[in-house]
Parts: structure tokens; sequence; C-alpha cells
């Protein structure tokens, strides 16, 4: 297993031309990996993600010490959805491997 899948992983949501975003990733077993960026009042983001195992995946934002889910799924492989945003905040997409093996995972997020 390489050093990229030996711990978990937080990833700074950069875009790229076009206000895309994408990376192929691999998770160890027990571990997570998560995509976080700032996101402003009215802006909208499709995400999709495909992974070669089931995984519980997550938007979610922090107000305080609450935590609010746009979407919340478990034990998915693959899954896309839009997310509005209502208020500026700082936004994660996060996927946690719960399986025994090392994950492989492809996301796309597009701001429309």
């Amino acid at each position: 297993m390489g050093a990229a899948a030996a711990r978990a992983e937080v990833i700074e949501l950069q875009w790229q031309d076009a206000g895309r975003f994408e990376r192929s990733l691999t998770i160890a077993p027990g571990k997570f990996a998560e995509i976080c960026g700032p996101l402003e009042a009215g802006q909208a983001v499709q995400w999709s993600f495909d992974a070669d195992r089931a995984l519980n995946f997550n938007v979610h934002y922090h107000v305080d010490k609450d935590v609010r889910y746009p979407a919340k799924k478990e034990n998915v492989k693959r899954l896309q959805g839009d997310l509005s945003v209502d208020a500026r905040q700082d936004y994660c997409w996060m996927w946690t491997n719960k399986t025994t093996a090392a994950t492989k995972l492809s996301v796309t997020l597009r701001r429309k």
C-alpha cells in the first residue's frame, strides 16, 4: 500500500479552469478523505464521485458546534448531486472507508 493510502487526508478545494475540481485518490482502510473549501451565498456546485468499494459519504459544514449535512449516505460506490449555498461557509465533501481494503476514489466538483 502506498504512502497516499496510509493516512487520513484533508484536501484544500482549489478550483481549476472552468470552475472544476477533479481528484483521484486512495483511502486506506479505516481512514477518510475530505475536500474542503469556502463557498459564497448563491453559489451552486454539481458533484459526483465513483469508488471501487462502498464508502460512507457526506457533504457538511459547521455552525458553531453544530454540524449540518446537506447530503449524507452510507455504503455507496457512486453518487451525484447538487449543492446550493445559502450562506458563506466552509463546505466539506467527506468519504470514510469502513472496509478492510484500500479504496480508490475519483471525485468531480463543478461550479454552476
